[in-house]
């Protein structure tokens, strides 16, 4: 006769394993701080890559606009606002993607540990 408690927990780790569980146990092997802080550092080097592409395109699109009256005062506030926008940005994507990342984190950690425990568990039906 089967067992369906047996059944219902093999059942539920295939899925795990198949859905999340290649992914989950590479995040848990490091540690929370580590994988965050590296992918927060990706995150705002994609982040400056962006805004530089933007600010080029803009740039580019804009120049007659630009040149026209262009005066020392007028590059200046523009560049300020520039670097304004682009610190702003970076602060708040770096604060997102830090916290982001630390809950990714903590909830991989957390599946593989239910996962390890009803590994457990189906070694000791057996």
């Amino acid at each position: 006769m089967l067992d369906k408690k047996k059944i219902r927990l093999m059942t539920r780790t295939a899925i795990y394993e198949k859905k999340y569980g290649e992914q989950d146990i590479k995040i848990s092997g490091f540690y929370k701080k580590d994988y965050a802080s590296f992918h927060t550092w990706v995150t705002l080097i994609w982040i400056t890559a962006g805004y530089l592409l933007a600010a080029g395109l803009f740039c580019l699109c804009c120049i007659d606009s630009l040149l026209e009256d262009l005066t020392l005062f007028k590059l200046i506030i523009l560049a300020a606002i520039a670097v304004g926008a682009y610190l702003i940005l970076l602060i708040v994507y770096g604060i997102g993607s830090g916290r982001y990342y630390r809950k990714r984190h903590s909830g991989a950690k957390r599946r593989v540990k239910k996962y390890y425990r009803a590994l457990a568990k189906i070694e000791k039906l057996y």
